[in-house]
């Protein structure tokens, strides 16, 4: 993509409602706009992100054996009446009438839509077990929406919904979930720490919330400090097999949030220079919560006795449009945005440092399609301004890397790159850099770890 032809409304200034550190460098660098109060516009740069965000969650999701398909927003009050919780779910739901005064709502999630879909279809235990996911928008009327998009109150978010014959069954499917959502995160760029959680108004007795470590973060965490070094579950794990060791292990070690921490088991159980007290943002939960909607709303199968038995169910979420702040808020320095190569909006930043020149243009046109025939994602900035803006605006993007071509360079048929996150420059031949360029980027574009 030409910068010049690009739309990337940068901006020089904080706007004043900007409160951290992601809203501020997602106003700032183009990713978003505010249309009203919680609510925002995704502008190209921030779609891109937002889309390989996306494409991950649905590999893993994908490698678990979870299948997908796309529910609608707008959802009948009658099957929110049948699980109980159209009343008791409170004013974050949007209750609203269509024409024909049939109460609908906003969907805040989708457990009662989706099992009525799995009560339809499926009527035999031989058919489980069953996980379904979409990725669709949610809308939560938070009476305080802040932060950007890490709490809106319209967000995207991928729920994965798993049924069973029984708990046994069950549990095996949410220790599936928990394996996939390790390599999830992993593949993000991002530390992510499984903790005991509340269920909230979900339900359930089995929660997890998988917690980022970051200042900003909305709630206090306790962990143990070995499960920020843990290795993830690798791309050839078996899905079918028992997963259950995995899950073990990681929860051997205590992690819970400030809902859940017990102080005096913490302080028993966790020697004190493992302790970690922090904040955390909470970037994904999952539940297990049995019968609770497959009971009232007649979700049952034929058992292998021949006998009807309501199903076991969990739900499993993950925000694509609250990760994009997340990743930011663990991934940044005082110029801008770091993206990790796995989610960044473009791979490369392609520097022209004298637009205009002759040879200078011949040159970083040649490089520019060396780029595309690499499958480098990259951003050639062709703009006729300063080197100094063009540098600012890369970094505030937040681009992993920059080949950086100028009249100098040229002359002695050299070319620089730039390592974002580390500020290391190093100069190498121009028909060395593609090269050099790819041997840095596929490493981390974390496709099969």
């Amino acid at each position: 993509m030409r910068l010049s032809r690009y739309f990337l409304p940068v901006l020089k200034e904080t706007p004043k409602e900007a409160e951290i550190t992601s809203h501020r460098f997602m106003l700032r660098a183009g990713m978003i706009r505010q249309q009203a109060s919680g609510l925002y516009s995704w502008l190209p740069l921030g779609f891109k992100v937002l889309r390989k965000i996306e494409k991950i969650i649905e590999e893993e999701q994908n490698r678990s054996g979870a299948i997908q398909l796309l529910m609608p927003t707008i959802q009948s009050a009658d099957l929110w009446r049948e699980s109980g919780r159209y009343e008791a779910y409170g004013k974050e739901m949007l209750r609203i009438e269509d024409r024909h005064e049939r109460e609908m709502l906003y969907g805040p999630t989708n457990e009662e839509m989706i099992t009525d879909i799995f009560r339809t279809y499926v009527k035999s235990y031989k058919d489980l077990p069953l996980n379904l996911y979409h990725i669709q928008w949610k809308f939560r009327d938070e009476v305080r929406p802040r932060f950007g998009t890490m709490r809106a109150r319209e967000f995207l978010m991928k729920d994965a919904y798993s049924f069973d014959l029984d708990q046994e069954g069950a549990v095996r499917s949410y220790h599936r979930m928990f394996v996939a959502y390790l390599r999830t995160f992993h593949r993000l760029g991002l530390t992510a720490i499984p903790m005991r959680a509340d269920t909230g108004p979900i339900g359930g007795d089995l929660s997890h919330e998988f917690i980022v470590l970051a200042d900003t973060g909305e709630s206090e965490v306790f962990c143990h400090r070995d499960l920020l070094e843990k290795p993830i579950p690798s791309a050839d794990t078996d899905f079918n097999a028992d997963l259950s060791p995995i899950f073990e292990d990681w929860t051997s070690l205590y992690a819970a949030t400030e809902e859940m921490v017990d102080m005096a088991e913490y302080e028993s159980d966790v020697a004190e220079d493992k302790r970690v007290s922090a904040r955390g943002i909470e970037v994904g939960h999952i539940f297990y919560f049995g019968t609770k909607y497959s009971e009232p709303m007649g979700a049952k199968v034929m058992g292998p006795d021949g006998k009807e038995v309501p199903v076991h169910m969990g739900s499993y979420g993950i925000g694509p449009s609250r990760l994009a702040a997340a990743i930011i808020e663990a991934s940044h320095d005082e110029n801008g945005i770091v993206w990790p190569v796995s989610v960044a909006p473009f791979e490369v930043t392609l520097i022209n440092l004298k637009a205009g020149d002759a040879e200078c243009d011949a040159a970083n046109e040649k490089l520019y399609g060396q780029l595309n025939a690499a499958g480098i994602d990259a951003l050639y900035d062709d703009r006729t301004t300063g080197a100094g803006q063009k540098f600012a605006t890369s970094d505030l993007i937040g681009i992993p890397f920059q080949l950086i071509v100028g009249p100098r360079g040229l002359a002695s048929g050299e070319v620089e790159i730039k390592h974002r996150k580390s500020g290391e420059r190093e100069t190498i031949g121009i028909e060395d850099a593609i090269a050099r360029l790819k041997a840095l980027i596929e490493p981390e574009r974390r496709d099969t770890i």
